[in-house]
């Protein structure tokens, strides 16, 4: 899978990158579909990586080929540890926002202003990195750092102009989605392979297609717009922007996975921690545009 949009699109480990995609998933239990225990460079349909890079430079030589150390791969805690750090830089710069750019009457535009162009340069940064074929850890972090300011200022908004409280409840709600889904997703009840793919996609562009519109009724025509992000239709499309959400996370767990399973490079990580961190901050805005709408109808 490649990348497509700043916000539910991610790269992927498949063909066009350099990884396994869909049509090559490793078998539950055992090695990697047609793989040889031991040698993580035999032969894989659809893995570049799978292959011993040094065979034929032997071969030109007369000697046997000798299978390379497998080292520099991608693990587990690779990807932890550089979620970790994506997602920490989010964190703090939020914080930083929420304390350093007030939202009372006499800041509040200002800290808007700051907010809004925080996200657009953050938007523009996640575009340059969807389509780079390489990760660029400088470029990531800084989207993750401008993405915390905006957070942290609508965040703050929204807990003091309409209800204190929402902003902890957004964050307990997004744990409890990435919590759920991880559990569905070993357990094998949520089975990730193209069909699922394609379906997300294209309810993903839909509902993408639906909020650009409403935007725009909602920019030049003033008001709600359509009416998508208040009320009732509010309430239901901030409940489907949810499960979309919910769906890209079984999409990302599904990459890493395979990922690791099919060895790609450890700075692989950093596209992983990419595309979870713009999934947690996809599912983090959805409920709390949800919550949001809830309490001010009360």
């Amino acid at each position: 899978m490649r990348s497509r949009n700043p916000v539910f699109s991610r790269r992927g480990f498949s063909r066009d990158n350099g990884y396994a995609g869909f049509n090559a998933a490793p078998q539950a239990g055992g090695p990697a579909v047609g793989t040889q225990p031991g040698n993580p460079y035999a032969q894989q349909a659809g893995n570049p990586y799978a292959q011993n890079p040094y065979a034929q430079q032997d071969l030109q030589y007369g000697a046997p080929p000798q299978a390379p150390v497998a080292t520099g791969r991608m693990t587990m805690d690779d990807v932890v540890a550089r979620t970790a750090t994506t997602l920490g830089t989010v964190v703090v710069t939020a914080v930083l926002a929420w304390v350093l750019l007030p939202v009372d009457e006499a800041n509040l535009g200002k800290s808007y202003g700051i907010a809004v162009g925080a996200g657009l340069v953050a938007m523009v940064l996640a575009l340059v990195q969807s389509f780079k074929r390489r990760p660029a850890p400088a470029l990531i972090l800084s989207y993750a750092a401008l993405e915390g300011v905006f957070l942290g200022v609508i965040s703050s908004a929204v807990s003091t102009y309409i209800a204190d409280g929402v902003v902890a409840q957004a964050v307990m709600g997004t744990m409890a989605v990435f919590a759920g889904v991880l559990v569905a997703y070993k357990a094998g009840w949520i089975r990730v392979n193209r069909r699922f793919y394609g379906f997300v996609m294209a309810a993903a562009l839909g509902f993408v297609l639906l909020m650009a519109v409403n935007l725009l009724f909602t920019v030049f025509g003033g008001g709600d717009g359509l009416g998508f992000r208040s009320g009732a239709l509010g309430v239901v499309f901030g409940v489907i922007g949810i499960i979309l959400g919910a769906c890209f996370l079984a999409l990302d767990f599904k990459q890493v996975e395979d990922g690791i399973a099919y060895g790609a490079p450890r700075e692989e990580a950093w596209l992983a921690a990419f595309g979870l961190t713009m999934t947690l901050v996809w599912i983090y805005m959805e409920f709390l545009r949800l919550l949001a709408i809830l309490n001010s109808s009360d």
